[in-house]
């Protein structure tokens, strides 16, 4: 931490302040980590070691009998006593007050048998594990004197105050539109060529693992029509030039079959119905088909292609030509659109005969991009044409139950592509069942991947009811990945980590935010992401070393289909070994089966075992703790050095947003001398990161973000603060606006759909506007950095202005409809600290506990 926090020192000389020497931030950043990770240093009459360390136990063995009596044994020698008696709530008295205790034990109240399932940075081998609770028959007691206010709400002696989870199981987001319909991930080429490179026992356990109940259980799919940049090389199902009528077509779909995609598709739908039978009439598996490109005879050709005599139609599959890829283009009129509707067709029938119904196809893969890869481009209105002539009459008539999606792309343009073809008066409105989109930034910065967009997917929510969009349309997330290369490749746990991290993020806040399901990129690769025949490495949830297994003998580090080598150079994992990737969380069993398990799998199981389709999002919001605003979960009492760790977020390209204050690096800002308001962070491979507030909202994003402070570029906000007497809060007004009554102020902008599950107070965006109105007035602290407003205040507490969103995160859904449990609640936290929180359902308490550093944690409700 210290090194990390020293690295301050190499802000490039452009970003940084004259304000504020890049020592005098490291110092601060040294300040704050040591307090925040060792408060007995500076806590007056603490104890020489951490009560923390002295505490510490294995909570699955709380609940035993004997360990309680142990862990009697050890409070009282630590001068603290505990009841379970019934007769009032467990606490620390004032011996144990001054020793600082950091965490809070796991409590559960009343008659709820609840289960606290974790995985965490810290103990990385042990994934899934269940948290020790000591159960309460009883409600936790009120505490007298305070308004009848429950007794756990407070701080009492923890060093680490206490967020309020606050969830509502009663109250559904999206009660009328369809329910969560799973999560999965995509049959690709690569995928199958690498399941195949393990021996069968080795297959089947992989698969049980995506699609087993005891493994992720996975029910959505997705997969490409002809090739994608993740197969060995381009291929097409029909490639005999102006074959019309598609005479020529493979109807075996060969090349699928022999390189083993038809038979995971069959095994994984196999898994699922004998894993959850009770789904498998109303949901079962769910595969969508994506092309993306048609066979090059039907594309458009190229500048490129022109330039080396290719002037009737496209050389290749990669690339395309723009606005539209199609040869002829997609009119009424177009013989290679209609052509290419009718391959949808037949690809269709093709995997049908073969067991397989698709529930949906994607009209394109990323059609904004003209991608170097196996590309098609379309724009909303081309798009709509290919549906109203061609698609939808074609798919209506011979597989009217498959389900059209339009889009297929990033979060940033899905509401004006929605705009334009869900209208009721567009011709292809009605051949539209739902729309696609990506978690990907759109540009070179890959940290920026699922970190953008959930304000828009508001706004989407919002749009389908303005437009009167039939309730049954579907949103859903059909492409996430990390790139470049793997977690394993890379040798970095703290990395790998983000990386789980992340994916668990976005599909809380999608899911909260009205999305009915999230699928990965592909279900698993090689070590280095392949093969991709473009040399687009990636991650995935598992991947395929059988070069490891137990009983190897002879097989390469990598097989014959991986042609990219080492782009990134070795690949650290494979110079690990079995006992050392174990003890960072890659478990030997599998391992010796030849599967590498990265840590985003046991990420994204906390959420896919428990939210089963069927699920619903409901209201559920980490609220501050209850003595804010001098008292946050990340800064203590009388501390103004907010916590919380590393900021990843403090970045160009970030949302700037509204959450309830928790007191960390994430809601620390530095007014500088410029009028810029600043953030210091670092980035995952810990390069220093500094960035401004921008001064215009994004034009696709509709918010504030953060962008570089170099005043020669312009784009950050100057701004001056303005005191407003009669109710001593402040404006920021931008310099440089007009007069008085013209003024432009940062404000706060509500978002649409109300704010989800989250409710308005759950990730409000920033904007510019007028200084006349409520939602300018702030209250800025310069001691601790933080910018709060209370414009939402009949909602709960103030909102703090924080960089993209909070550390400590949580997603509730009601899984009554799928017969598994009555409810489930996700708790993420992204610090670098423990937090401490007191869980209330429809405010009433009925958990109490810790989360520790880069951990995440299933509340599941039997």
């Amino acid at each position: 931490y210290i090194m990390s926090a020293t690295g301050y020192g190499s802000i490039p000389a452009e970003e940084e302040s004259k304000e504020e020497s890049s020592e005098a931030v490291a110092q601060r950043q040294i300040e704050r980590i040591l307090y925040n990770e060792h408060p007995e240093l500076t806590t007056e009459g603490s104890t020489s070691s951490t009560v923390e360390e002295i505490i510490e136990y294995d909570r699955t063995a709380v609940i035993k009998g004997g360990c309680i009596v142990a862990l009697f044994l050890l409070l009282a020698f630590l001068g603290g006593r505990h009841s379970v008696s019934g007769k009032h709530d467990a606490h620390v008295d004032g011996s144990m007050h001054n020793a600082a205790v950091p965490n809070r034990l796991c409590e559960v109240y009343g008659e709820n048998n609840i289960k606290v399932i974790q995985t965490s940075f810290g103990e990385p081998s042990k994934q899934w594990s269940e948290v020790g609770c000591i159960h309460h028959n009883h409600d936790a007691p009120k505490m007298g004197g305070m308004g009848g206010r429950n007794n756990h709400d407070d701080d009492g002696g923890y060093a680490r105050p206490s967020a309020i989870i606050q969830t509502d199981f009663s109250k559904v987001a999206y009660p009328t539109r369809e329910p969560i319909l799973g999560f999965g991930g995509a049959f690709t080429e690569a995928a199958a060529l690498n399941l195949n490179s393990l021996n069968e026992k080795g297959q089947r356990v992989a698969m049980e693992l995506l699609f087993g109940k005891d493994g992720l259980g996975y029910s959505l799919g997705r997969t490409h029509i002809n090739s994608c940049d993740f197969c060995v090389k381009s291929y097409s199902f029909d490639d005999t030039e102006d074959d019309f009528d598609l005479s020529d077509f493979d109807n075996e779909v060969t090349h699928d079959l022999e390189t083993g995609m038809v038979d995971m598709m069959l095994l994984a739908t196999k898994i699922a119905r004998e894993s959850y039978p009770a789904e498998s009439n109303e949901y079962g598996m769910r595969i969508v088909a994506s092309p993306w490109s048609p066979p090059s005879w039907m594309k458009a050709p190229t500048k490129a292609d022109e330039k080396r005599g290719y002037d009737l139609h496209a050389e290749n599959m990669t690339g395309s030509a723009l606005p539209v890829c199609i040869r002829d283009g997609v009119s009424e009129e177009s013989k290679y659109a209609r052509s290419w509707a009718k391959f949808f067709s037949k690809f269709i029938s093709a995997y049908a005969n073969h067991g397989i119904d698709f529930y949906g196809v994607t009209i394109q893969n990323e059609p904004e991009f003209p991608a170097p890869w196996d590309a098609c481009a379309y724009d909303p209105f081309s798009e709509g044409e290919f549906i109203a002539n061609h698609l939808g009459p074609v798919l209506s008539e011979s597989h009217p139950d498959t389900k059209i999606l339009i889009f297929d792309h990033n979060k940033d343009h899905i509401v004006q592509w929605a705009k334009m073809l869900l209208d009721k008066n567009h011709p292809a409105s009605k051949y539209i069942d739902g729309t696609a989109y990506h978690w990907y930034a759109g540009g070179m910065d890959r940290l920026l991947d699922g970190a953008q967009g959930i304000p828009n997917m508001h706004r989407m929510v919002s749009e389908l009811d303005v437009m009167d969009v039939d309730q049954s349309h579907i949103v859903i997330g059909s492409e996430a990945c990390h790139c470049p290369s793997t977690g394993y490749a890379g040798g970095m746990l703290d990395i790998a980590w983000a990386r789980a991290s992340r994916n668990a993020h976005t599909i809380l806040a999608d899911m909260m935010a009205g999305s009915n399901g999230f699928i990965e990129w592909n279900l698993i690769l090689d070590s280095v992401g392949g093969p991709n025949h473009l040399g687009n490495m990636c991650d995935s949830p598992l991947l395929a070393v059988p070069h490891r297994a137990i009983d190897a003998d002879g097989i390469p580090t990598q097989m014959d289909f991986e042609k990219a080598g080492h782009p990134f150079g070795k690949v650290h994992g494979d110079g690990k070994t079995r006992e050392e990737l174990h003890a960072e969380g890659v478990p030997s069993k599998y391992l010796d089966l030849g599967i590498v398990v990265q840590p985003m799998y046991y990420y994204v199981g906390h959420i896919t075992k428990f939210v089963r389709p069927g699920s619903r999002a409901v209201h559920a919001l980490v609220d501050g703790s209850i003595h804010g605003p001098t008292s946050r979960t990340f800064r203590s009492k009388d501390q103004d050095v907010p916590g919380g760790g590393i900021n990843d977020l403090a970045r160009t390209g970030i949302e700037a947003t509204l959450w309830p204050c928790e007191g960390s690096t994430r809601q620390e800002w530095l007014l500088n001398d410029r009028g810029q308001l600043q953030v210091f962070g670092h980035d995952w491979l810990g390069k220093p990161t500094t960035s401004c507030l921008g001064k215009r909202p994004d034009k696709d994003m509709g918010g504030l973000m953060l962008t570089t402070c170099n005043a020669t570029i312009g784009t950050s906000g100057l701004f001056e603060v303005a005191q407003i007497p009669e109710n001593h809060r402040v404006h920021f007004v931008l310099k440089k606006s007009k007069a008085d009554s013209k003024k432009t102020c940062l404000v706060a902008q509500p978002l649409m759909n109300n704010g989800g599950a989250y409710g308005p107070r759950g990730g409000a965006q920033i904007n510019i506007g007028s200084c006349d109105h409520s939602e300018s007035e702030w209250v800025f602290d310069p001691s601790t950095g933080e910018i709060y407003s209370t414009v939402f205040e009949e909602f709960g507490g103030e909102v703090c202005l924080t960089t993209g969103w909070p550390f400590l995160q949580v997603g509730a859904f009601d899984t009554s409809a799928t017969g598994n449990t009555a409810n489930a609640a996700v708790i993420l936290n992204e610090a670098g600290e423990t937090a401490n929180y007191v869980f209330k359902n429809n405010d009433k308490t009925i958990l109490v506990g810790s989360i520790p550093p880069h951990s995440i944690q299933t509340v599941s409700f039997e």
